[in-house]
């Protein structure tokens, strides 16, 4: 496997991939003064040529630049689940997807390309979660939600059942959401309230 970005979260992918006894040949970084991570050499951005028949990972945890890389990028994408993940036969990840330690997804839900459900994340049955989304840790999605592309459900968040995150949106840490979450607004509280809007930053 290979890893763009030589980040904090590039850690915790290395881990993962290690749960799972895959090697992580080497890390594209555009920090040339970055060397190494974890052991795992890091060769410099992203090169096309470098071992195409490897798959890659966008190892970044802001929605937006993976959004960006995504675009230029020519390897095919690999997807990473630590083992202690629980994770129902009827769930479908996307490419480039991490699922990190503890996480909990369920039955029929559907997780789009290059989403991170971070360290002890649930999401419930039903879910449909978009492109680019990051679920932080310990957030909860019950059943029947909907995350648009490139939303950030943060740390210890609870989404209330059959509920819709817009695009873009933002969920602050600890937030209870108990209505629909308009596109690219940031909420945060219990309940949650829009604060800004993320179009106008």
């Amino acid at each position: 496997m290979l890893l763009y970005g030589a980040s904090g979260h590039a850690k915790v992918i290395i881990s993962c991939l290690q749960g799972n006894q895959t090697d992580v040949e080497a890390i594209f970084d555009d920090d040339v003064r970055k060397k190494e991570l974890l052991n795992v050499p890091v060769i410099g951005p992203y090169r096309a040529d470098y071992e195409t028949n490897n798959q890659l990972i966008i190892a970044i945890g802001d929605n937006a630049i993976r959004c960006r890389l995504a675009q230029r990028i020519s390897h095919a994408y690999g997807v990473s689940v630590h083992p202690s993940a629980q994770i129902d036969p009827g769930v479908k990840l996307g490419e480039g997807c991490v699922v990190l330690h503890g996480s909990i997804l369920q039955v029929d839900t559907l997780i789009g390309n290059h989403v991170i459900i971070n360290t002890g994340a649930s999401v419930d049955h039903d879910c449909m979660v978009g492109n680019f989304v990051h679920i932080a840790p310990g957030a909860v999605l019950c059943g029947g939600i909907r995350v648009d592309v490139g939303a950030l459900i943060g740390a210890g968040a609870v989404i209330c059942p059959n509920l819709a995150i817009g695009k873009w949106a933002v969920v602050g840490a600890g937030s209870v959401v108990t209505r629909p979450v308009p596109d690219y607004a940031v909420v945060v509280g219990n309940p949650a309230r829009i604060i800004k809007n993320n179009k106008l930053l």
